[in-house]
């Protein structure tokens, strides 16, 4: 699973890791985090033992993308988000960026993930998950990023990209500005392959007790 680190301060970020470490293997770092510290958001945390999930929904001209993911890989992140809406070659041009980063830097080769539909959107036409999942494939990226409810759909249409899906809460719990929330144990059913969690972990006062409830949710 992921731990979403949606917030502005590195100290923070940190102390959160270390508490639901034993649940989480990936963090995850946004805009907010990343805008406030920038690259140090990522080598901090790799240092920490974390792979580390850099969602910046890149989208911009592709020789603009493929000069930012390039950057990414080398800072060590497993994981890049590039927004499908920006189309094929764009896609591409991040994916050769982040794999080329990662070489010359000499580590692992990271995982370029497409985000079809935010799961804040519950009004997108039916069509968008079909062409935004073929423009991960096409574009060459390793998996998807998509609500729960999209997964079996993307699943069938493209059964080898790994399924990433956010918005996680516990069972009951409150959604925030997720319009397409899910449980755990819902979205696992539907083939997610990565779970992230956010406030329903780091809003809590107990972080680790936050944790170790939503994993004993899955039986």
């Amino acid at each position: 699973m992921a731990i979403a680190l949606d917030v502005d301060d590195l100290v923070e970020a940190r102390r959160i890791v270390r508490e639901v470490a034993p649940w989480f293997g990936v963090a995850k770092v946004g805009l907010e985090l990343y805008t406030a510290v920038g690259p140090d958001a990522v080598t901090h945390l790799v240092e920490l033992g974390m792979e580390v999930f850099l969602d910046l929904k890149l989208h911009d001209i592709p020789t603009t993308v493929g000069g930012a993911a390039r950057v990414a890989g080398s800072l060590g992140a497993s994981y890049l988000t590039l927004h499908a809406f920006g189309g094929v070659t764009m896609l591409r041009s991040g994916v050769e960026g982040l794999v080329e980063g990662a070489a010359r830097a000499g580590l692992p080769e990271p995982t370029a993930l497409a985000v079809t539909i935010l799961t804040s959107d519950d009004g997108a036409p039916a069509h968008i998950l079909g062409k935004r999942v073929q423009a991960a494939v096409e574009g060459g990226c390793g998996g998807i990023v998509c609500a729960a409810t999209d997964v079996r759909e993307a699943k069938q249409l493209a059964p080898r990209l790994t399924a990433v899906v956010p918005g996680i809460r516990a069972p009951g719990a409150v959604a925030h500005d997720q319009r397409r929330p899910a449980t755990a144990a819902s979205a696992l059913a539907a083939g997610a392959d990565l779970l992230v969690v956010g406030r329903a972990v780091t809003s809590a006062p107990d972080w680790a007790g936050a944790a170790a409830e939503l994993v004993a949710s899955l039986g």
